[in-house]
């Protein structure tokens, strides 16, 4: 990708609801190149459509980014040399590029109603033919006064042909081609104008954008030869498919909010990890990355042109990895927003940490495992006798008396183990042998179950460790009782 100029891309979002994850990884896509290249990301809002537009959409988007800490250095709140990066707030450099194709002879204000529009495509259809606006253009233009559409003048009816980075050299044949509104009758721009005039005035050198503009693109290069200017170089991404791969993900298929995902307590570089290789291979086996060595690993070259699949699963295998590598410090700074509230302040909590880190996929499990599968820790728990008895002496009955015996056994050598050197391995240590001989389901069983008041748990050398002895011989006490 040769290009001389100082690399700048731009994130171009219409404001019409929730950032979803095709939207953030082109966003991150983007990021990345710019970051790569020490060039500029901008962020800039495509707000043309005004009926589409839902308001707290823009908030919403930039709080999104910020989430995922992809920084802009220009956006709707940092305006550039070039002015606004609002499209509604560009109105006036949109109808100046326009006037200069009527200069030219290349615009000219539409004739038709609506409905006649309507009549001519309706025609195409019953004399099964493509509808093309050029084939009902008028002999001479009006005087364009800015109350009616005005349309562009395709006047190089030919094949195009393009390179784009990602899916090398593309083509398609003069049917492409067609006089396509370029300023509506309330003023606003359409895409098709107002993105090819922002990107030259923003200096934007590499696009990224999804396949669903492909077919547009002649349309796009009639218009950049109209003007007389160099487009910028071209990356199309691959769509993001459901697991079953029939179609694109899509709302009714789940596609979330991406904020949605924060709320659930995924890790933002994990997520952009995530995004980051639905479409993108690094060429290597490397698959944790960071923020930055996605900086430094990403080329626009690798990004693949088949559709690619938007997996859960594997999005929860890359946040418990990056989990993995958070600091005590990060690990509880995350995980505050979900400790029950019956929770904070128990010493006891600190002390559950890889515990909890070997269990959780994200942070949002934790409410659920402090508040009900591992609340032994924090309160004693009601005890059973009959769940306490190993399944092999349910029958016996003598087995209640038999457990006990067990059990006082296993205190007894718990109680040998030394303070400052009560941990997992001095525990199992301590106890295993016993277990061996008596059999492991009679001795560790009822010890599981006397810790936590639960059939299924950690197994009791991990619980005791943590509980510390003081409360593991209590609670061992209590049951003997």
């Amino acid at each position: 990708m040769e290009n001389t100029k100082k690399v700048v891309t731009r994130f171009a979002p219409s404001p019409t609801g929730f950032a979803h994850i095709g939207s953030i990884r082109t966003a991150l896509y983007a990021y990345l190149w710019a970051r790569k290249n020490n060039g500029t990301f901008i962020l800039r809002i495509e707000d043309t459509d005004q009926a589409r537009s839902v308001e707290g959409s823009l908030e919403h988007l930039q709080n999104s980014l910020k989430w995922l800490s992809l920084d802009w250095d220009f956006g709707p709140d940092k305006p550039g040399s070039f002015g606004s990066c609002i499209q509604s707030e560009r109105l006036d450099t949109y109808r100046e590029w326009a006037d200069k194709l009527v200069a030219k002879g290349l615009a000219y204000p539409d004739p038709y109603t609506p409905q006649e529009v309507e009549a001519f495509r309706q025609k195409a259809q019953e004399e099964k033919r493509p509808f093309l606006f050029r084939d009902h253009r008028p002999e001479t233009f009006e005087v364009w006064d800015g109350t009616k559409a005005l349309r562009f003048k395709v006047s190089d009816i030919k094949r195009y042909e393009w390179f784009d980075e990602a899916r090398g050299t593309l083509s398609a044949g003069p049917e492409a081609l067609d006089d396509f509104i370029l300023l509506k009758a309330d003023g606003f721009p359409t895409y098709n104008l107002a993105h090819i005039v922002d990107d030259y005035n923003m200096g934007v050198t590499h696009i990224f954008r999804s396949d669903e503009w492909i077919s547009s693109f002649p349309r796009f290069l009639s218009l950049y030869d109209a003007f007389e200017i160099e487009h910028p170089v071209f990356v199309t991404l691959p769509p993001i498919l459901r697991d079953d791969r029939t179609k694109k993900l899509g709302k009714r298929d789940g596609a979330k909010d991406v904020l949605d995902y924060k709320k659930e307590g995924y890790l933002p570089d994990a997520m952009l990890n995530y995004l980051a290789l639905i479409g993108w291979n690094p060429g290597t086996e490397q698959e944790i990355f960071s923020l930055q060595e996605m900086i430094e690993a990403f080329t626009p070259n690798r990004i693949q042109k088949s559709g690619a699949v938007a997996n859960e699963e594997k999005l929860e295998w890359i946040n418990r990895e990056h989990i993995k590598q958070l600091s005590s410090t990060e690990f509880w700074n995350y995980a505050k927003e979900w400790i029950p509230s019956e929770v904070i302040g128990n010493e006891m909590l600190f002390k559950t940490e890889q515990l909890l880190r070997d269990r959780i996929e994200k942070f949002g499990d934790l409410t659920e495992l402090l508040s009900n599968e591992f609340e032994y820790f924090f309160k004693q728990p009601s005890v059973d006798e009959k769940m306490v008895i190993w399944k092999t002496l349910k029958e016996d009955p003598e087995g209640l008396v038999k457990t006990k015996q067990y059990l006082a056994h296993v205190g007894n050598l718990l109680a040998s183990v030394i303070e400052t050197e009560w941990n997992y391995e001095s525990i199992k240590a301590a106890v295993i042998t016993y277990a061996d001989e008596e059999g492991k389901g009679n001795v560790l069983w009822p010890l599981r179950v006397t810790l936590t008041g639960k059939e299924k748990s950690p197994d009791p050398f991990e619980v005791a460790s943590i509980l510390g002895k003081d409360a593991t011989l209590a609670r061992i006490a209590a049951v003997l009782v």
